[in-house]
C-alpha cells in the first residue's frame, strides 16, 4: 500500500508498505544482479549504508543458480540473508540488452543463454513463475524494453504486445499467489509503461495499464539511447497519467542529477548499476562532482573521498590509500569505492526526503546541481 505523505507540485514524498517492511520514498534501490552487489559488498554492509531495497535480476538468477534452487533454499531473502524488500526485474531488459541472442514472438522471447548457449524461453507466465520461486517482495511485469530511437510502427506494435503480456502476468501472478506452496503469497506486481520517445504512445499506454489496478507502475525504456532532455520530456508527459495513489518507478536511471530532475517530475523509485560500476573503476561521487581516484594528483592526498561523508570508506581511509589499492589491484579498492558510492546515493535520497518534508526541495535541487556543476 502506498501512502502519499506530502505533495508539492509534482514532487511526492511517500511510504510504501510491503510484506517485508515499509519503504520511505523517494528511494534508490541498490542493484544486486545475481543476489550480490558487485564489489564484495554484503547484505550486512547494505544495512550499514542505509539501503532500503535490494534489486535482483530474474533472467540471470534463473540461469545461475536457478530459481528452483533458490526456492528450495527458502527464497531470495533467506538465500542472501536480507530481511528488507527485494524487487526483481522481469527479464524484459534482457530482451533489449541481449538483442543479438533472442527472438521475440507473441508467446514470449526465445534466448540463447549467454553462459553456455543453451536455448531458453521466457514469456509472461515463465517470468512470473521464476519471480514467485525467488519470492521477491515486488515482481516486475514482463515487457519489451525498446531501444531509442525506434520506428513508430515498431513501437506501437511492441507496446500493444507488452499490454497483452501484462494481462497474462497479472492472471499468472494471481494464480501463483493463491497456491499453498508459494513462499510469498503477497508478492506485489508492478506494470511497465513503454512507448519510446513518442509522447502520445506513452500517454495512451499509461492510461491503459492504469486500469489494471496494480501495486505500482514503472516507466521503462529510458536511458537507452535518448538525450537527457528527451527523457525528462517523457517523464513529464507520463507521470500525470499514472495512478497517483501508487508508487512510480523510473527504471535504470541514473546519475544523481537525473534523480533530482525525475523526483521533481513525480518519480518515487530508482535503480541503476552506475554507482557500483563506477566505484569498481575508481570513479567516485562527491558533493562537488565525480572524481577519478586513478589520477596522479591523489597520490599524496590524505583526505577522505568526500569530506564529511560518514560511509565506511571515508571514515577510515584516504584517497591516497584507496588509489594505492587500485594501482596494486587489491580487491579492497573496489569494495571501498562501491560502499562509498552506494552510501552517497542512499544519503542523497534521505536528503531529498528531508528537503521535501521541510519544504525546501527546489532550493536543495538547485544547490546540488550547482555544486556538481554537471560533472556528477
Amino acid at each position: 500500500m502506498y501512502k502519499l505523505l506530502k505533495k508539492t507540485g509534482k514532487v511526492r514524498r511517500g511510504e510504501f508498505v510491503t510484506p517485508h517492511g515499509a519503504i520511505q520514498t523517494p528511494v534508490f534501490m541498490n542493484v544486486g544482479t545475481l543476489a550480490a552487489i558487485k564489489g564484495a559488498v554484503s547484505t550486512m554492509d547494505l544495512k550499514e549504508i542505509k539501503c532500503q531495497v535490494e534489486l535482483s535480476n530474474t533472467y540471470h538468477l534463473s540461469l545461475r543458480p536457478g530459481d528452483k534452487v533458490v526456492r528450495e533454499l527458502g527464497g531470495l531473502h533467506k538465500f542472501m540473508n536480507w530481511d528488507r524488500p527485494i524487487l526483481t526485474d522481469s527479464g524484459g531488459f534482457q530482451v533489449f540488452s541481449l538483442s543479438s541472442i533472442r527472438k521475440i514472438k507473441e508467446e514470449g522471447v526465445y534466448f540463447s543463454s549467454h553462459i553456455d548457449g543453451r536455448k531458453i524461453f521466457m514469456g509472461p507466465e515463465e517470468s512470473m513463475q521464476i519471480q514467485s520461486n525467488l519470492a521477491s517482495t515486488i515482481a516486475m511485469a514482463f515487457d519489451e524494453c525498446i531501444p531509442n530511437p525506434s520506428p513508430r510502427d515498431y513501437v506501437e506494435a511492441s507496446v500493444a504486445r507488452t499490454t497483452r503480456w501484462l494481462e497474462r502476468c497479472k492472471i499468472e501472478m494471481d494464480r501463483l499467489n493463491s497456491l499453498d506452496h508459494t513462499i510469498n503469497k503477497k508478492q506485489m506486481l508492478f506494470g511497465i509503461n513503454q512507448g519510446g520517445i513518442y509522447e502520445d504512445i506513452r500517454i495512451e499506454h499509461a492510461k491503459t495499464i492504469s486500469k489494471f489496478n496494480l501495486d505500482g507502475y514503472a516507466i521503462g525504456g529510458l536511458a537507452v539511447g535518448e538525450t537527457h532532455e528527451e527523457m525528462y520530456r517523457i517523464i513529464d508527459s507520463v507521470t500525470p497519467h499514472l495512478p497517483q495513489d501508487k508508487p512510480i518507478y523510473l527504471m535504470g536511471v541514473g546519475l544523481p542529477s537525473n534523480i533530482l530532475e525525475a523526483v521533481a517530475r513525480g518519480v518515487d523509485f530508482f535503480d541503476c548499476v552506475l554507482p557500483a560500476r563506477n566505484g569498481r573503476h575508481g570513479h567516485v561521487f562527491t558533493k562537488y562532482g565525480k572524481i577519478n581516484l586513478f589520477n596522479a594528483k591523489f597520490q599524496l592526498d590524505s583526505s577522505p573521498i568526500d569530506e564529511g561523508c560518514q560511509c565506511p570508506a571515508c571514515r577510515n581511509y584516504s584517497r591516497a590509500y584507496i588509489r594505492h589499492l587500485f594501482k596494486a589491484k587489491e580487491m579492497l579498492a573496489m569494495r571501498l569505492c562501491v560502499l562509498h558510492n552506494l552510501y552517497f546515493y542512499n544519503k542523497l535520497m534521505e536528503d531529498i526526503r528531508n528537503a521535501i518534508d521541510g519544504d525546501y526541495f527546489d532550493e536543495f535541487k538547485s544547490e546540488k546541481l550547482s555544486m556538481w556543476d554537471g560533472r556528477a
